[in-house]
């Protein structure tokens, strides 16, 4: 009697030890649990330990955390018709699980396909000088038009920011020349600048030297000094300035 009674309990526990196994489910922090009872949706659930109904309940995890995705090199023409190829990384995170299985199929590739669009489309709206220097605008605009995009389908778009540009190999000699056309100009701003600069002082001290005549003197003394140092051998006799003024008169007189 006892070995008859036994099996049918052994089956007993192992049934019900099966049906707690598919019928506990433990999700993580990050995870959350879509729950459809019979093809309708009944709730969302977690994180910790949720319990459903096996062969009745449907679960679909969903993961919370923020997602980087790469978007592919898109062949991009500009608006000044430059021809280069542009790729970008994206962060968003799922905040409404729910929407995010109910709304759309698949959202991560549904993500993805609309990112590498609004890559080619915002990029083709501007020019090519506009891309190389001011990438933090058109990342906002990315971002701008990818967060109201997605919102119905319960995505959150962080930041998008564009990796890498290739430019073609004619392009880059171009942009090099003109970067050196650049640098030229500027040095040669620059040397006039101080030429200009030099020129005012120099006026400045000759305006300074005629109301203090004994300044110039002071001044062809100090010039004989310096040429006496660098030339030692050369043999200088000072002659007072005063000495010509006669003959400067009569040459203006003339």
């Amino acid at each position: 009697m006892v070995g008859n009674f036994s099996l049918p309990l052994i089956v007993v526990i192992v049934l019900v030890f099966m049906f707690l196994a598919s019928a506990i489910r433990i999700l993580n922090e990050y995870e959350r649990a879509v729950v459809f009872r019979l093809g309708r949706i009944r709730d969302v659930k977690g994180p910790g330990l949720i319990i459903i109904i096996p062969g009745i309940d449907k679960v679909v995890k969903v993961d919370m955390r923020t997602i980087t995705m790469d978007v592919p090199p898109q062949d991009v023409i500009t608006k000044d018709n430059v021809s280069i190829k542009v790729n970008a990384v994206v962060y968003f995170r799922v905040v409404d699980a729910n929407a995010a299985v109910i709304d759309v199929e698949n959202y991560l590739y549904a993500t993805s396909q609309l990112a590498q669009t609004t890559l080619r489309s915002v990029c083709g709206q501007v020019e090519l000088d506009e891309i190389l220097s001011a990438r933090e605008k058109i990342n906002i605009h990315l971002q701008e038009i990818l967060d109201r995009s997605t919102d119905p389908w319960g995505i959150k778009v962080s930041l998008v920011e564009v990796k890498q540009i290739d430019l073609p190999e004619e392009m880059k000699r171009a942009i090099a020349k003109q970067a050196e056309a650049e640098r030229e100009r500027r040095a040669k701003v620059i040397n006039a600048e101080g030429e200009f600069q030099a020129a005012q002082k120099l006026i400045e001290a000759a305006a300074l030297m005629e109301t203090q005549p004994m300044s110039l003197q002071l001044r062809y003394l100090q010039t004989l000094n310096q040429i006496s140092a660098e030339h030692n051998s050369t043999i200088l006799f000072p002659i007072p300035i005063d000495l010509f003024k006669p003959f400067l008169k009569l040459a203006e007189k003339l």
